[in-house]
């Protein structure tokens, strides 16, 4: 049995086989997509030959894992020597106090340790993590909505927005935490329907089988519970992401014990199925984070290593340095106020009211390549395709919509996962926050889209010359998404450009 979405509608149908050109068509799409996005994003990977913006941090902490375990004390002049010919590595011994987690820097890590200190080492990783990403979504999409046409949709969406390109050819923690965040979310939608595969057993059977079957091991709740102990590792924002997910999860184990006849749905659920999600999902991120700091357990080297050293106390004193630690990086990151040019409250993040510049350089002429009498810009802006977020607006709220109104369980899981990522930033208005942390919100961005691109379609049954007017409308859409890309992407890449085209993209004074 297959599912395919119509007008924004679950039409279920028999499929006794399905003849292996169109198995192979459901990886092929996904996975030209992916290739096209790998273009993108390892185009020359190593421009800019700089630091940009927070790679000043996560490279160099990067590097320092690499070589001690915990993250070393860097001179003011080190990026300048890092970047010199010949190269000097001015790493000293002394721990430095760090904000985030270890994880994001350890895989950031991987490509210095194959690549060396470099910009193309410190950002392959990230790069690679982005274009899998692409791939994931696809497969994600396709069975989110039962259709390969859909889930590459959104797919092609991911793959040319900008704040994602961005994102994925920085050296920076957010594009690892995307891809942790992605793949639990696929992990957790697989063991839905595993689930229901079992469930479908005590529905044929009838009677009060609803509520007694037990679903047994679930190893791909067990695989999401992994992945967000890796994103809370990478950057504390996977915690309400976690929260969110455990909801989700169980509530998709009520609607399938209801689904199959039980007759009290929530307490099969509770008694059933809820302690085991929390035990899959939280248990296992609560042993995998402290397990993140490995580097830091086994030196004794790291900030606060040794500072429960000689005082009294229930607990060893290694955990109650670590202890310390994470209340010392939760003081810091809640009460971070100090201004910055780029900021932004929660409010604005979905429109784009305010990128983030992350690199800039005015290029006189004859310079680099730059033949305008007025000079060029050579720019990297994390400003997601104006049009595909704008779109997305709409889409959120018909995914509403249909959630409310429909019970579309689609949407829900949709709107679930931007509100594990969004909503908690409003909590922040007060702090120094930036728009492009919404990176980690852009696969579901993506997804709701294409499920609102897909309604547009028509609903089963509609006529002919309605499917073809829906579906000019959604490739129009799609085309006009994806021209604005290609009219921002200089922007996304740190292109030169003559300055006049720059300021022809500036199209708000807040874009500065």
């Amino acid at each position: 049995m297959t599912q395919a979405v119509m007008g924004g509608t679950v039409v279920e149908e028999e499929v006794p086989t399905r003849p292996w050109v169109v198995r192979r068509a459901d990886w092929l799409g996904p996975l030209a997509v992916a290739l096209f996005a790998g273009l993108l994003r390892f185009w020359d990977l190593a421009h800019p030959n700089a630091f940009v913006f927070d790679e000043t941090y996560y490279p160099k902490d990067a590097w320092s894992l690499l070589r001690q375990g915990y993250e070393g004390v860097w001179p003011s002049n080190a990026n300048e020597q890092v970047l010199a010919v010949p190269q000097l590595v001015p790493l000293g011994p002394a721990p430095e106090f760090v904000a985030h987690p270890p994880v994001g820097k350890w895989v950031i890590s991987l490509g210095e340790w194959a690549y060396g200190l470099h910009p193309f080492g410190w950002r392959v990783v990230v790069a690679l993590l982005g274009t899998v990403t692409v791939l994931m979504l696809a497969r994600i999409g396709r069975r989110l909505f039962g259709s390969t046409l859909l889930g590459c949709v959104a797919a092609l969406l991911l793959a040319v927005d900008g704040l994602h390109l961005v994102m994925s050819r920085v050296g920076l923690l957010d594009g690892v935490l995307m891809f942790f965040v992605l793949a639990a979310f696929g992990c957790l939608l697989v063991d839905r329907d595993h689930a229901r595969r079992r469930l479908s057993a005590a529905r044929a059977e009838g009677g009060r089988a609803g509520d007694r079957v037990r679903l047994g091991l679930r190893p791909w709740r067990l695989a999401a519970g992994l992945l967000l102990g890796l994103a809370c590792g990478t950057k504390w924002n996977g915690v309400p992401v976690l929260a969110a997910f455990g909801l989700l999860t169980v509530l998709w184990d009520r609607a399938g014990r209801r689904w199959a006849g039980a007759y009290r749905p929530w307490r099969s659920m509770l008694r059933r199925d809820a302690p085991g999600a929390f035990l899959s999902l939280v248990g296992v991120a609560a042993v995998v984070y402290p397990l993140t700091w490995a580097g830091w357990f086994l030196t004794r080297g790291g900030y606060d290593r040794q500072w429960a050293d000689g005082r009294s106390g229930w607990l060893p004193a290694p955990v109650s340095s670590w202890w310390h630690y994470q209340s010392q990086m939760w003081d810091f990151n809640t009460g971070l106020s100090d201004p910055h040019t780029y900021q932004s409250g929660a409010w604005s993040w979905l429109v784009q009211a305010r990128p983030v510049s992350m690199y800039w350089q005015q290029v006189p002429t004859g310079q680099q390549g730059c033949t305008a009498p007025g000079g060029c810009a050579s720019q990297i802006l994390a400003l997601g395709t104006p049009l595909l977020w704008w779109t997305a607006c709409f889409a959120l709220l018909y995914a509403f919509w249909r959630w409310f109104f429909r019970r579309d369980w689609r949407s829900g899981a949709v709107l679930c996962a931007v509100a594990g990522i969004y909503l908690p930033w409003f909590r922040y208005l007060d702090r120094t926050t930036f728009s492009f942390y919404m990176v980690v919100l852009v696969p579901f961005l993506c997804l709701a889209v294409a499920q609102m691109l897909g309604a547009m379609l028509g609903p089963p049954g509609c006529s002919a010359e309605r499917r073809r007017w829906g579906a000019a409308g959604a490739g129009l859409i799609v085309l006009a998404i994806v021209g604005c890309f290609a009219f921002f992407q200089p922007l996304y890449t740190a292109e030169v450009i003559p300055m006049s085209s720059w300021q022809d993209r500036m199209w708000f004074t807040t874009w500065i």
